[in-house]
This record gives structure tokens, C-alpha cells and sequence, in this order.
């Protein structure tokens, strides 16, 4: 095996180590918040603080990124970081935390990441060979998702045990260690590229050049914007509430169905890290992509008891490996090194835009527009309810059911892009 290649996998398992303890900390939070204010809204508001910092800044650190140690920056982002966390916990002890001070938190984290993710993604590549870059994302999807498994029953076993206290300790060891790690056992080989000093303003226009060449990648953005937006207006805000609502408030059959989500994660993620990358890599992103809303959607829409939505939860994870893995390689391969801190900065900034709005809107649809419609007296709801069933929570399910079919509509569509298509026998 490749040195290189082994320090990644050092770097990968202690940053899965550091996200786990990021991940508890961040249910921990959303549990005392909710106890706090026993308000949905103010619970969606902390991602929405998060999101929105991380959208606008990285428009404008491409330029940054590519003329710096990619290494120093993913250590002083992570530090930074974790000096949020040991503010919150000061605040804490004193007794004195509010809710409004985790949304300024969580506005300083959004900024970091905006820095450390693309930092990060470049870092990769240097380690990694480029015949690995497809079995690497499948690595990620799988740590991702055992973190989405194990993160929320360690949170909640955890805050009965020690509450928010211990759970920021944690944390902060976790940092702690991937930090060390990092500091003294990774070395990357970076040269930074000598890019012109002026306005942020220059990296946007460098990355944006570079789209206006190779439009099948801008094009890639763009879709994956709208299918990031289907796909946030229902699984961050109205999954839960939809299983709580049509459960009888049962909160074993809403672990489950998160367990499951992760498990699906999981098994994509080790499919994707040990076999061969595909062929044609633009349309096996939108196919995935399609199964995803397809199978999963629909089915957790239709569902009715613990068994079919956990199935449809695996249905919806599973793609995703396969969706991020063809997604990097294409843009590992396509974007030239000098430039790639620039382009991956304005790919989050297009990619990810569209997620706080899916945050907010999918909440305000749920609780105005498709709850009260589906207990009206309109006959359309009536036929909608023979498809998704009556009662709490069918407005949300019929919510699945538009994500699933515009989502699947989107997606089969963008794989008869020419430009996108040009993009599938790439080496």
C-alpha cells in the first residue's frame, strides 16, 4: 500500500473519531435547545446559522485556500472550532446559556468549515492516489454514516448520564486527538500555488472562468443544488415529526428508522470503497440520485408502520455513496490542482445554497400548507389520502411523495444533459 496512501487512512479514522464527537455535540445541543424553547423552529434555526455563513464565505475563500498550507488551515479551522465548543461550555457552567449564543456559535463554525472543506479536499487528493479518490469517498460515506448510526445513541445515553457537560468534554478530547494527529503524524506534501494577491473577489472570477470552459462540472453543481433542495425540504425537518406524528409519539420507531438511514449509508459506503469505479460516472450520479428519491421517498410517503419506512430509509441512504464517489472523481480528474481550492469553494457555495431554504420552507409547508390541507374538506385530499393514509402526518408524507416524484423527474433529466454526458467516460 501506497505511504501516502496510509497516512490518509491515519487522517481519516482520526477525523472520524473528531466528526463523532462534533456529531454528539450537535444532537446534545438540538435536545437542550428543544427543552429549552420546545419549538421546531428554533431547532431548525441552529442549522440555518450554520449553513448560511458557510454559503456566503465560500464563494470567496477559493483564493485562500489554493495559496496556503492546506494543512495549517484544516488545523486553525478545527481550532477555532473548538474553541466554540469550550465556549459553550464555559457559558454553560456559569448558567448563564441561551439559545441565541449557540446560533452565534454555530455562525463562527459555518465560517470555519467554509475554510476547512475544501482545504480538506485537496489535502485528500494529494494523499491519495488518483485510481483510490472513488474507493476514498466510499470510506467517508461509510464513517459518515456509522456516525449518524452510533452519534445520536451515545448523545442521548451520554446527556441522561452527564448532560450537555460531559458531552462537550468529549468533544473536545476528540478535537484534541485529531488535532495531534494532524499536527505530528500527517505530513502533506502542499505547495501552495502562487495565485494573485488582491480582493477575494479574484479566486470567485478564477473559479467561475473555469466553469464557463467545462460546463458539464457547473452543470453538475447546478442539479445537485435542486436535488440537495428536494431532499432537505423533507429529511431534515419533517422526517422525524412525520414518523412521531403517524407512530403515536414513538420514539423507538424514530430511532429505528434513523438507524436504518445510516445502515443503508453504510453498506452504499462499503460497496462503493471496494469495487471498481464506474464507467459512466455522470449518469451512475443520477441514476443513484433517482433511486434514492424514487424508492425512498415514495415508499416513506406510503408507509404506515416502522417496517416500511425503514426500508424506505436504506432506499434513500444507500445511492448516496455511490452519488458523492463518481460526483469527486469527475472532479478530481477534471479540475487542474492550481485551481482546485477555488472551484470546490464555489462548488459547496452552488451546491449547498439551497439547503437553508429547504430547512426553513419544509417547516413552514408542513405546519401552513399541506397538514391543514390534508384535514380539509377537499376532494383532491381525499385521493391523496388513499395513496399516503389520513390523519397526523399525512400532510407531511404527501410532502414525500411530491420530493420523491420531482426529485426522480430532475434527476432522470439531467442525465440527457449533452454537457453532462461528455463528462461520463472520463479517466
Amino acid at each position: 500500500m501506497d505511504k501516502k496512501f496510509k497516512k490518509y487512512i491515519v487522517l481519516w479514522l482520526s477525523q472520524s473519531v473528531s466528526g463523532l464527537g462534533s456529531s454528539m455535540t450537535g444532537f446534545a445541543l438540538v435536545l437542550w435547545a428543544y427543552g429549552q424553547s420546545h419549538s421546531a423552529m428554533s431547532v431548525s434555526l441552529m442549522s440555518f446559522c450554520n449553513y448560511v455563513p458557510y454559503i456566503i464565505c465560500s464563494l470567496f475563500v477559493g483564493n485562500f485556500i489554493d495559496s496556503h498550507k492546506k494543512k495549517t488551515i484544516m488545523l486553525v479551522s478545527d481550532s477555532i472550532a473548538a474553541v466554540g465548543s469550550l465556549a459553550i461550555l464555559f457559558i454553560l457552567m456559569t448558567g448563564n446559556l441561551a439559545i441565541w449564543n449557540i446560533y452565534v456559535i454555530n455562525m463562527i463554525i459555518g465560517v470555519t468549515t467554509a475554510f476547512q472543506q475544501p482545504a480538506s479536499a485537496v489535502a485528500t487528493v494529494k494523499l491519495v492516489p488518483e485510481d483510490k479518490i472513488s474507493n476514498v469517498s466510499g470510506m467517508n460515506s461509510f464513517s459518515n454514516n456509522l456516525i449518524v448510526v452510533f452519534s445520536p445513541m451515545l448523545s442521548a445515553f451520554l446527556f441522561a448520564v452527564g448532560g450537555l457537560p460531559l458531552i462537550l468534554l468529549i468533544d473536545l478530547a476528540s478535537f484534541a486527538f485529531a488535532f495531534c494527529v494532524l499536527l505530528f503524524f500527517i505530513a502533506i506534501p502542499d505547495q501552495p500555488e502562487k495565485t494573485e494577491h488582491g480582493s477575494p473577489f479574484t479566486g470567485l472570477a478564477d473559479g467561475f472562468a473555469f466553469l464557463k470552459k467545462e460546463k458539464g462540472i457547473l452543470y453538475i453543481m447546478l442539479t445537485m443544488a435542486v436535488i440537495n433542495f428536494f431532499s432537505r425540504l423533507t429529511y431534515e425537518n419533517i422526517l422525524s415529526p412525520m414518523i412521531l406524528a403517524r407512530s403515536s409519539d414513538s420514539s423507538i420507531t424514530l430511532g429505528t428508522v434513523n438507524a436504518f438511514m445510516g445502515i443503508g449509508g453504510i453498506v452504499g459506503g462499503i460497496i462503493v470503497s471496494v469495487k471498481k469505479e464506474s464507467r459512466r460516472k455522470a449518469t451512475a450520479i443520477y441514476v443513484s440520485a433517482a433511486l434514492s428519491f424514487l424508492f425512498g421517498d415514495l415508499l416513506m410517503a406510503a408507509g404506515r408502520n416502522v417496517f416500511l419506512w425503514s426500508a424506505a430509509a436504506v432506499a434513500a441512504s444507500f445511492p448516496i455513496p455511490f452519488i458523492m464517489a463518481n460526483q469527486n472523481t469527475i472532479m478530481y480528474r477534471k479540475i487542474p490542482v492550481d485551481i482546485q481550492g477555488r472551484v470546490f469553494a464555489i462548488r459547496n457555495a452552488i451546491q449547498y445554497c439551497t439547503i437553508p431554504i429547504g430547512i426553513i420552507l419544509g417547516g413552514y409547508l408542513a405546519d401552513r400548507v399541506f397538514e391543514p390541507f390534508m384535514r380539509s374538506e377537499s376532494g383532491f385530499a381525499g385521493v391523496l389520502a388513499r395513496a399516503v393514509g389520513e390523519g397526523a402526518g399525512s400532510g407531511m408524507a404527501v410532502m414525500f411523495l411530491c420530493t420523491g416524484i420531482c426529485g426522480f423527474a430532475i434527476s432522470i433529466a439531467s442525465c440527457f444533459n449533452r454537457e453532462i454526458k461528455k463528462l461520463n467516460n472520463i479517466e
